[in-house]
Order: C-alpha cells, then structure tokens, then sequence
C-alpha cells in the first residue's frame, strides 16, 4: 500500500533539485505524457529514482533502485545511450515481461538517457496513457530526446552533484500548500447538488475534495477524508483491487469501475474519472438483490475475485514467483497446469513447444488424448489452428465464440470442443519457443484489462519454457556424458553374483566424478573398483574417465592392487589436474578363496559374513589419488568363502546433512544383517532408501554389490548362519585384530 503523505514529513527541495523536479513537471507536461520520473546513475552501478511525478508514491517506491543490469527500458537506455520507445502492454510483456507482469495496465512509455558533457547521468522516463498511438513519430523522439538533452544540461551545469535520495521526492505541480486545494465555490455547489458522493483524488491518491454526501454514503466527514488516502481512511476498502483500479486510471487515463461493500450491508459503486491532474470519483448506491444464499448482493453480482485486474494481477505475480522454482519442462507444464487454469478460469490448456520446424505438446489438461494426438506435431504454418498465425505475427489472439473461430480456423472448434480461446505465442528475444491455449467451455469476453494480464502471462511463460529446455537439454547432456563413461554391463564371473547403481545429486546439472567398474581378469578371478573425483564439472567427469581407464588397463596387465593404485596415481601426477581422487581396489581371487583390497582414501566397504553378521571392513588406506607422487596403498586380505557380500559405496550414501557419516555407515551395516532382499538389486534399494528415504540426495551416489556364491541369489532372505564363519578383514603381514 502506499504510505499516507500526511505521515511523511514533505521538505521542499532547494537549489539544483527544485531546477530538476521543475524540468521533470514540465517535460511530462510538453511531451502529452501522463506520468514521468528521473533516474540518476549511483556508483554501485545503481539506478536511482530521484524525482517522479504523476506516479502513484507505492509505485515509484518499487522502482526506486535498480541495478544497471536488470532487464528495464531505463536501464537499457543508460546502458546503451539509445532512446527506447515501449507502444503497447503487448510490446512490454515481449520485450520487458517481469515488468509487464508488475505494471499490467494498458500504456506506452519512453526512456531516454540524460547524456551529459562528460558523463552519462541517468536516464528520463516517461509514461503515456492507453490512447497514445502505438508509434512513436520522429517528431515526438525528437521532442523527448532534447527534453532529455535539457535535463542532462542542466545537471552538467549544478555546482554540486544531484541529491541521489532514500526515497524518491514528488515533483509539485503547482507547489503543494499547507492544505489540500479546494475547488471554487460554483463548482463545489455544483458537486453539491448531485446524487451520491463526489472526491477528488490528486496524483498521490490523496482526498483533496469531498462533498458533503461522501459523509452519508462512507461514513466520513470531509474534513476526516481530506488530505487522505482512499483505502486508508475507509478501511473496508484496503483492498488490493481498488487500489490496482486507481493505478490503472492513473496511468493508463483510462475510465474504471468497481463495487465495495460498506460494512454491514451496504453496496457501492464507485466510477473513476482520471485526467493530467488526478481522478474525480463518483460514488452511488447500488442496486441490490439476494443471491441464491439469501445475501444482500449488488444486482449484477459482485465482482468475481477474476475479473479484478489487481487479483489477476497478484495471481499472475504468484504465478511468477511459482514459475521461478520450476526448473525443468515437466515443472513449467505441471506449474501452469496447477496455477493458470484456476486463476483465469479456463477448462483447457494446451501447451507446445517449437521443436525442429514444428509443435510438440509437451503438457495439455481438459482435452481427449485422441484429440491432443491429432494435434500433436503439426508445423509451424499450420492453418488447422491459430498457433501458427500467432507465432507468425508475435501478438495474442482471443476467440469469444466458435463462430468467430470457425470464420478463420473451420476444423478448430470441432476438433477441440470449447467455446472461446485465449492463444499466446511464447517469444524469447524475437524467437518462438512455443505456444500455450487456453479453453474454455463456454463463450466469454475477454476483456482489455484481462488480454493485458494473460499477454504478460504468455511473456513469462515463454522465459520459463525457454530456460526449462535449457535446463532440460543441459541435464541430457551431463547425464549421457556420466552414462558413457561408465560400464554399460558388467561381466559374468561364475561364483560372483554383481549388482551395481548410479543415482545422480537431485536437480543437478553437473557432471559427477562418481565410478565403478566390475573387471574381469581370467576364469577364477575378478576386480571390482568404486571411486569419487573431487568436484562435479566435466573436468572432474573427463579426469574420472581417465582414472578409470587407467585403472582397468593396470588391472587387465596384472598388476597387484597397491601397484593398480600406485600406477594411477603416478598417471595423475604428470597430468596435473588439480583435483584428487579417493578410490578403492578390490581383487577377488576364487580359487585362493581370498579377497585383496587397497584403499586411496575412499571409504570402507560393508562385509556381510556367511553367518549373516554384518561390520564396516577394516582396511588401512594410503592417501587420496594425486596427493602424493610416490605415495604407497597397504593390502588387506580377507577370506573369500561362500555366503560372503561385500558392498562398496562412494560417500554421498553415507553423508547425509545432520547426521554423522560413521553414525550412517553402521547403521547400513546393522541393514545388512538384517535384510530380507531377495536380489543384490533390491538390496542396493534398501541401502539408499534408508540413508535417502526421500530420493533427494544431496550427493551423487554409486553402489557395487558383490554376492560371493554359486546361485547366491537364491540365498537371500533365508538369514539361516552358516557354521563357516569369517574373521575381519586383515591388513597383510598382521595378526587378525577382530575390530568391524
């Protein structure tokens, strides 16, 4: 809400600001525009309002600051030094569509930049009412820019910098007395004699006049409503649609309307009167009747929640701040198909994405899906549907009937059904990127203020759409990247039963460094292989793919576990990359019956005896891959009898936020002894669902399960001991210490 004049403090300026507030008050006079404001660059780089007139004060208060980067036509125009001329609410929701969305109000506006000598001091904004033409003449930029060039001259020209306030200051027109002015006395007797109530409203929004029925009808003397705001000396209006309906006169110039109960039973209509100097108000008592419950309601209804500007408006900001968390194409679908259809009241949606010369539904609500096929893939120039006209042209079209329809599109009402239609073309920076239908079931009208709101709809949809198909082709990406750098399938080795899962970070668009691999090295004897790589780039997915590699060609040429990682990491030594590596080895060797396994830093596996008792395998670890040029991995062996599971796992299993990572890891053991999985897959889905019950891992996470037995599958779930039980795992060369 705007704050109430009378409780600020209202200083006159002095010097070079009264020189440019006057200016300001005399171009937006000379130029026919109805509102104005002057931006000075600050050092941040920030834009800051300095001075504004005819703009409602909540509304300058919003535009106070803005940063040199941000997407507005004043700082287009500081940024470029060019002139930027906006014709229509259609041009603002294409080319501005967050402030479209802020400010849907049927105007034109221009921004020019205050060239100096020397500098660059800001830029002149100027807003026009809805009748302006949509084209500016070279007559009219001409007059703006030297308007503008006037301004620059005259800061060029100050002594002392310009005041770059906290809170813009009110540019008077003529200067502001001590009290509110009233009209002469023939008019106010005039204003007198009619029905009902009459107010004036300055540009402030202030009451600067109030006849004597306002006291009868609002409940307030004139003297309580003078110098007052609206919805604040009347509290039953403090509503966000009244004050959008004043907003809208202010700017736009246009007439508005709307109907306020005053408490307990009494319907008013209010009719507003805007002109360069304020807006005159009626007010009259509304005709009234029962609804179906009985209730005193105006004869033609209240107006529905939908129908005001100032609750699209607030819908359509819930529905930006909703479409800001949407992060791929099936969120923007599900966000419109949640949001859109209740806040315009619409029965269908269907929205398509340009792809490849053609309309691909991607998301559509209300339809029969024989219907959507029929219209799924058609080409960009289509003539069995107005989508590709809209496209064409970049602007809107509204259908309120079938007739109106069928005239240019005949096969579009019996293929769809509905009744009236609201097509938006989705544009990005001049390119089409798709187009969302809205249907209804019955014929309606649709409304200026309402075409105004769903083309800014259509502007923030299109931003979203775009940047969810970036997000979507760039997740592609990384994940067909991770994908071909690890194992397509895994060998068979008889005796060992292997299950293995990849589960990338949620959300995330990076690639991991997260790997495994499962080698196969003769008849008897395999080597399983789990590591993480520091970071989550395609530098850390590249230098994973070249450890892996390295690992396999060490393990394939024989090499013993320490020498597989010592190699590797020597390998890593001459390229440099800055980034470490944790990694752990594991040879199995099934006619030895023994397990031997090297540690680079990587967190110890889960060992699973054929007794069914579960532990966190003890095994000394050297340090991480790329630490230490001549670093050395100690051995650890452990018995390789059937019955025996190991599971090796990288730390986003382990490491969830709140908890402690060795808290976590000895509980996944007490999971394995007590699992009834049947499969070592279900088993991998047991691990994570109890660390991640979610799904939401902060944490890419890969997990290799190995089942130590001929047809061990069919052991699980049975939980029956075995009589051969299994000591720790040992470091070679040491007495078997018994810690898990």
């Amino acid at each position: 809400m705007d704050t109430p004049a009378e409780q600020e403090p209202r200083h006159e300026p002095a010097g070079p600001d009264a020189e440019l507030d006057a200016e300001l008050t005399a171009t937006v006079r000379r130029t026919g525009a109805s509102a104005g404001a002057v931006h000075l660059l600050g050092r941040d780089p920030v834009l800051v309002m300095a001075v504004s007139f005819g703009l409602p004060s909540g509304l300058a208060a919003a535009w106070r600051r803005i940063p040199l980067g941000a997407p507005l036509p004043v700082s287009d125009a500081v940024r470029d030094e060019e002139f930027v001329w906006v014709g229509s609410q259609q041009d603002l929701a294409r080319a501005y569509p967050r402030l479209a969305a802020a400010l849907p109000h049927p105007l034109a506006l221009a921004a020019a930049p205050l060239t100096g000598a020397r500098r660059v001091w800001g830029a002149l904004l100027l807003l026009f009412p809805a009748d302006h033409p949509q084209r500016a003449t070279p007559r009219e930029r001409g007059h703006i820019t030297g308007r503008a060039r006037r301004l620059a001259r005259l800061l060029d020209d100050a002594e002392h910098p310009p005041t770059l306030p906290d809170r813009p200051r009110t540019a008077p027109d003529p200067p502001a007395g001590p009290e509110p002015a009233q009209p002469p006395p023939a008019a106010a007797d005039f204003a007198e004699r009619l029905p009902g109530a009459s107010l004036a409203l300055d540009l402030e929004g202030r009451i600067a006049y109030a006849s004597a029925g306002a006291g009868r009808l609002l409940g307030r003397t004139p003297e309580q409503l003078l110098g007052a705001l609206p919805w604040l000396a009347l509290p039953w209006l403090d509503d966000p649609a009244v004050e959008d309906r004043y907003r809208t006169a202010v700017i736009s110039r246009e007439p508005a309307a709307f109907t306020a109960l005053r408490p307990p039973d009494t319907w008013l209509d209010f009719r507003l009167y805007p002109d360069r100097s304020g807006i005159s108000i009626r007010v009259t008592t509304a005709h009234t009747g029962p609804d179906a419950d009985g209730r005193t309601v105006p004869a033609h209804g209240p107006p529905p929640e939908d129908e005001h500007p100032g609750g699209r408006l607030y819908q359509l900001l819930h529905l930006a701040a909703a479409l800001t968390e949407a992060v791929g194409v099936r969120d923007v679908v599900e966000t419109v198909a949640e949001q859109v259809l209740p806040a315009f009241g619409a029965d269908g949606l269907v929205l398509s994405a340009v792809d490849a010369g053609r309309l691909k539904i991607i998301g559509h609500c209300g339809y029969p899906s024989a219907n959507i096929d029929r219209l799924d893939g058609l080409p960009l120039d289509t003539r069995l549907t107005p989508a590709g006209q809209v496209l064409a042209t970049g602007s809107p079209a509204f259908f309120s009937d079938p007739d109106r329809m069928a005239d240019l599109y005949p096969g579009a009402p019996q293929m769809s059904g509905k009744h009236a239609w609201a097509v938006l073309p989705l544009i990005v920076s001049g390119r089409p990127v798709g187009v969302c239908i809205l249907s209804y079931n019955r014929s309606r009208t649709f409304s200026a203020d309402e075409r105004a709101v769903l083309t800014s709809l259509a502007g923030l949809l299109a931003q979203a759409l775009d940047r969810a198909r970036l997000y979507d082709a760039k997740h592609d990406l990384a994940d067909d990247l991770q994908h071909a750098l690890l194992p397509h399938s895994l060998p068979q080795v008889p005796g060992i039963t292997v299950a293995s899962r990849y589960l990338a970070a949620t959300r995330g668009l990076d690639v991991g460094g997260d790997f495994y691999d499962f080698i196969r090295l003769d008849e008897r004897t395999a080597a399983a292989v789990i590591g993480d790589v520091q970071g989550h780039n395609t530098t850390a997915a590249a230098l994973m793919g070249q450890v892996r590699t390295a690992v396999h060609a060490h393990a394939t040429a024989g090499a013993a576990p320490d020498e597989v990682l010592a190699r590797t990491n020597r390998l890593l030594a001459d390229l440099d990359p800055d980034l470490l590596v944790s990694c752990l080895y594991a040879q199995l060797d099934l006619t030895r019956r023994q397990a031997t396994v090297a540690s680079a830093g990587h967190p110890p596996p889960l060992l699973r005896r054929p007794n069914g008792h579960s532990h966190v395998l003890t095994v000394e670890a050297g340090p991480l891959l790329g630490a230490a040029t001549e670093a050395v991995y100690p051995l650890t062996t452990l018995p390789l009898l059937d019955g025996t599971l190991l599971a090796l796992y990288t730390d986003g299993l382990v490491e969830v936020p709140g908890t402690d990572a060795s808290r976590t890891t000895a509980e996944l053991a007490g999971l394995l002894s007590h699992s009834r999985a049947g499969t070592p897959d279900r088993l991998i889905d047991d691990l994570v669902h109890h660390s991640w019950p979610t799904g939401r891992q902060t944490d890419d996470i890969a997990v290799l399960v190995l089942d130590i037995a001929p047809g061990g599958a069919a052991r699980y779930g049975t939980g029956r001991p075995s009589d051969r039980d299994t000591p720790t795992g040992t470091p070679r060369g040491r007495a078997p210490s018994g810690a898990g």
